[in-house]
């Protein structure tokens, strides 16, 4: 018989893909994890820092770079594009209007599922840096930290995926 643990099980996330469904992916594996009383961590890194970006314009001082950069990715979690079917911007309606009609949860919700069951979001401060994107434009009550935090975490974790 396994002798029971004091720590919680961890689990790990690596969020690369700004695609709606891969997102989703993510949390609802990561909902799935905190349900079952891990500890985890979603570290955001390149296009998945999408997810996390605000979806309402934040006035801040960009250089000519970073605000193409800012025009050119999605504002917000609910605004992704599909990996596959992407059909001109209708397969992203599509999707949502299935997940409407059998009462799933939408990117935006499961996000806020994951901060009431206290999954850690992690914004990787090195891709912010080379993307031009600051604290302000991401949604408040996340944290940030570079790749060496992210690998603390992941050591210690049982689980540890990359999307």
């Amino acid at each position: 018989m396994k002798p029971l643990s004091t720590t919680a099980e961890k689990t790990t996330i690596v969020l690369f893909s700004g695609d709606y469904d891969k997102a989703m992916a993510a949390f609802i594996i990561a909902n799935g994890a905190a349900a079952y009383e891990h500890e985890v961590t979603i570290f955001f890194t390149f296009w998945g820092l999408n997810a996390l970006r605000k979806d309402e314009q934040v006035p801040v001082r960009k250089g000519f770079l970073e605000k193409m950069f800012a025009k050119m990715m999605p504002r917000g979690a609910d605004r992704m594009g599909l990996s596959r079917m992407q059909f001109g911007g209708l397969g992203p309606k599509m999707i949502k209007h299935v997940m409407k009609k059998h009462n799933a949860l939408t990117l935006p919700q499961l996000i806020e599922l994951a901060r009431e069951q206290n999954v850690k979001l992690v914004a990787c401060t090195m891709t912010m840096d080379l993307l031009g994107l600051q604290q302000e434009e991401l949604l408040d009550g996340i944290e940030y930290a570079g790749v060496a935090a992210y690998l603390g975490d992941a050591a210690d974790g049982k689980v540890n995926l990359f999307i």
